[in-house]
């Protein structure tokens, strides 16, 4: 009698500490300048509003950022690709501070 060989499950990535790191500080990053970008957006709304709807959109990027960072199939991709939507989010805020200033 011949048994079938279950296909063994595979190990934890090695890279999970660096995927949780790029998640950690570059999701941060990325929800603080998400939330600044909102601001420019909203210059006419109410300070009391805006500020509230900034500060409650910082959570919510950056635990989505650390929840989806384990996608990336390396620690290396996750830091180039929140690094590079780092980069992409704070060239949106700045087109937005410097346009709106003219």
């Amino acid at each position: 009698m011949t048994t079938l060989s279950k296909p063994k499950p595979k190990p934890t990535q090695p890279d999970w500490i660096s995927k949780t790191l790029a998640g950690l500080l570059l999701g941060l990053s990325l929800a603080i300048i998400c939330s600044g970008v909102l601001m420019a957006i909203l210059p006419s709304m109410s300070l009391a509003v805006s500020g509230q709807l900034a500060m409650w959109l910082v959570p919510l990027v950056w635990l989505t950022a650390l929840s989806l960072v384990y996608l990336f199939a390396s620690g290396l991709r996750a830091w180039i690709g929140l690094g590079g939507l780092n980069l992409l989010a704070l060239g949106v805020w700045w087109l937005l501070r410097t346009g709106s200033g003219s």
